[in-house]
């Protein structure tokens, strides 16, 4: 990096750092840690990269934490993340010896998710993997066209794209008939922590009957592709942790049940500080002890493994003997109620319980109001109807109370810190695709402030 990168070169000289200095792994420790603030904005895009040229390609990042930013990339970028997709999909889903058509559902453009893995799919064929790689973006009519299309001429079809439109797919194409199981679905997520209660009900209606071996989310960003990605071994934990949240909370410090994947060190160092994350890794733009800010930590594979066997827990299936990476997201997506974070799982998961996912999409947005006459807060929560219902008598408290009863269960601090008048949730019913809190086409987000 201090030879090839011009800004990490200079980024070193700024903290007086000589690189023939750092020699053992106390001495890398000590490097300063890089974040888009004190590097990758303070430097021209080119200085980033290897040599001060950049990459081939260039992506956006989401911009959900900001100011969008460019990530140059590079096809050696994809070679390395397509092992990610490589145990996804020859280990997990059988794709080494069954003819399989792969539907990217990520938006497509200069956004991370599409194109990037588009390439992907297609550096696995080139592997030799029976891959047919096509892409409707998230165009849900055309998912289902292509699907209906070319679905009987493979043995499986899997797709890839964001957890609530995948789910929003799948319901649209049951609610026109579609019979899901008659393609053998898989499905690919990514950019969103989501409940293993969710994943139960999307394989139920999806016809998928091994959720550990039919679906795989992958922990990616845009600064990096890839980091880890689950397999059979990670799912499986994860669904036995899903019922036991004294065992979550002993493991993770935390009731809450983060995104368990597992990573490869070599091609991805990890590191904690302060419970959240930092890596290393050679990119279009190459980073050293970069600060992502997820919240999350680090379990190596056989403590993780013996730490399950105190409780009884031997797991069903192996997978590879690499470690693991948990994954919270990011505390600023929580909202503030009476000091308590309410963090959107805790909401989704309320959604997703049997009295009431029938009636809603699984998108809401959460905000904390205060009257202006009383100063009272109160939490708002305002949730997507399912496409054609219409709002019925009973339905908002049905869905209040599935939401309390979660909220209760699940978040020690929304219980012990909220008054009890004021815990209940106000939810609000709208229309599938609300312009204002569900317009379509854009990535959803959770809270409003």
């Amino acid at each position: 990096m201090a030879r090839t990168v011009p800004a990490y070169r200079g980024f070193l000289a700024e903290h007086a750092i000589a690189p023939d200095q750092i020699q053992t792994l106390d001495d890398f420790s000590s490097l300063p840690l890089t974040t888009k603030d004190n590097y990758t904005r303070k430097h021209p895009l080119p200085d980033l990269c290897r040599d001060g040229v950049l990459g081939d390609m260039v992506a956006v990042s989401s911009g959900s934490t900001g100011e969008p930013t460019f990530w140059p990339r590079s096809s050696d970028d994809e070679r390395v993340i397509t092992d990610r997709f490589e145990q996804v999909f020859r280990d997990a889903f059988d794709a080494g010896s069954r003819r399989t058509l792969a539907v990217v559902c990520f938006a497509l453009g200069t956004w991370v998710g599409g194109l990037f893995t588009i390439a992907c799919c297609r550096h696995l064929a080139d592997r030799g993997h029976p891959i047919t790689v096509v892409a409707p973006g998230s165009d849900k009519r055309e998912i289902l066209r292509v699907v209906a299309g070319l679905g009987p001429h493979v043995d499986q079809v899997v797709l890839l794209g964001y957890p609530p439109f995948l789910k929003d797919v799948i319901d649209t194409g049951a609610a026109q008939g579609v019979q899901w199981s008659d393609y053998h679905l898989k499905l690919v997520t990514a950019g969103e922590v989501f409940s293993e209660e969710w994943r139960t009900l999307v394989c139920e209606r999806a016809g998928i009957a091994d959720p550990a071996r039919g679906t795989a989310s992958l922990y990616g960003t845009a600064d990096a592709g890839v980091l880890g990605n689950e397999t059979p071994l990670s799912i499986g934990i994860r669904r036995f942790l899903a019922g036991r949240p004294e065992v979550a909370r002993e493991l993770f410090g935390s009731a809450r049940l983060p995104t368990l994947v597992q990573y490869d060190p070599d091609v991805r160092f990890f590191e904690t500080v302060d419970g959240t994350l930092l890596f290393s890794g050679d990119n279009g733009v190459p980073l050293v002890r970069y600060h992502i800010a997820d919240e999350g930590g680090l379990l190596g594979h056989d403590e993780l493994l013996g730490f399950l066997d105190g409780y009884g827990y031997r797991p069903p299936v192996s997978g590879p003997a690499l470690p693991f990476v948990y994954v919270f997201g990011r505390g600023r997506f929580a909202v503030s109620y009476y000091g308590a974070n309410v963090y959107p799982e805790n909401i989704s998961i309320g959604l997703e319980q049997p009295e009431v996912n029938r009636m809603v999409t699984g998108k809401f947005v959460m905000e904390v109001t205060e009257d202006p006459a009383t100063r009272d807060l109160s939490l708002i929560v305002t949730v997507e109807l399912a496409p054609g219902r219409g709002e019925e008598a009973g339905d908002t408290a049905l869905v209040a109370d599935a939401v309390l009863g979660q909220l209760l269960r699940l978040n020690s601090e929304f219980a012990n810190y909220v008054p009890q008048e004021r815990r209940r949730p106000v939810v609000r019913l709208l229309a599938a695709g609300d312009p204002e809190y569900f317009p379509p086409g854009v990535k959803h987000r959770y809270t409003r402030r």
